[in-house]
């Protein structure tokens, strides 16, 4: 009787205690548990590991290069002489360097801003473009160089309304006509010299990077016989430029078809004076001011030192 009650009370002990049969059963069923976490514990340390040298092999970062635009604003990139689109390897050219452009090699013209809400310079092009159904007479005397000019689908931007735009600012008493040798027609058909085309910035970036040049989203490119003026700086400008928006699409014209027809990178001409339609004037104006046109109204050219 004794060790019966004696048996009893042992079992009753360890099942308050939990060290009894039931007890032991317990831990084996737990030992799975406890290695599927050691190995869940592992796997995510064996991830984090993978995640900081890919980290490592990206330069720092899983994303784009965060000094792209800072470095376009100190550099200027253009294929070497005679590269047509889509070929050769870029050339990189510090500021400070000549980048004249005759026959249409091509450069990317550092023009960076800020994009204004609404602006529609986040539409989505279809990377197809629309020749805008417009021709005008000769301006200017000698040699005439024939232009078209077209618009991506889904830019936003009416071809007829663009095509008015450029065609004046070309036809303006201040701008390249005024030098007496170059002349330009707008035409929709038939041969021509060279295309102005307004793009979205990703196809921006796909036309000028085929022929090597890094457009980041943000900046124009002159390639092969066309003129690519990038859609965000044609709605917004560029916050460097003060004065109304046509007066920078009217810069970015005349300072792409400066390029075009021999003209390289001027400087300030001195403190207060107009700065030249080939000044790098996103560079900072140098005591300069701001300006547009190569003329002004009397005929006087707008030049200079040569950038050497």
């Amino acid at each position: 009787m004794h060790s019966a009650k004696k048996r009893k009370s042992v079992r009753a002990a360890h099942a308050g205690t939990g060290r009894g049969p039931a007890s032991r059963s317990s831990h084996r069923e737990d030992r799975p548990r406890a290695r599927y976490r050691a190995l869940l514990i592992a796997a995510l340390a064996v991830a984090g590991l993978l995640g900081s040298v890919l980290v490592f092999l990206n330069g720092g970062t899983t994303g784009a290069s965060s000094g792209a635009g800072d470095a376009m604003t100190r550099m200027e990139v253009r294929a070497p002489a005679g590269t047509p689109a889509g070929t050769g390897t870029p050339t990189r050219v510090p500021d400070g360097k000549p980048s004249v452009t005759p026959g249409g090699k091509p450069h990317a013209a550092p023009t960076p801003g800020v994009t204004k809400p609404g602006t529609g310079s986040a539409a989505a092009g279809t990377g197809r473009f629309i020749t805008a159904a417009a021709s005008g007479k000769p301006v200017g005397t000698g040699a005439i160089r024939r232009y078209k000019v077209q618009v991506e689908q889904g830019s936003g931007v009416p071809a007829t309304t663009a095509a008015d735009e450029i065609s004046g600012i070309l036809a303006d008493p201040r701008g390249w006509t005024a030098d007496g040798h170059d002349a330009f027609q707008l035409v929709s058909s038939g041969p021509y010299d060279f295309e102005i085309k307004i793009a979205t910035p990703p196809t921006v970036d796909r036309i000028c990077g085929a022929a090597g040049l890094h457009t980041h989203g943000e900046v124009n490119c002159d390639v092969g016989d066309q003129v690519i003026v990038n859609l965000k700086r044609w709605n917004t400008g560029s916050p460097e430029f003060p004065g109304p928006l046509h007066d920078y699409r009217a810069l970015i014209i005349n300072h792409e078809v400066g390029h075009r027809i021999g003209h390289g990178h001027e400087g300030c001409p001195g403190p207060g004076r107009p700065a030249p339609a080939m000044m790098q004037q996103i560079d900072g104006l140098h005591g300069c001011t701001a300006n547009a046109w190569p003329y002004d109204s009397h005929g006087t050219y707008l030049g200079g030192p040569p950038v050497p």
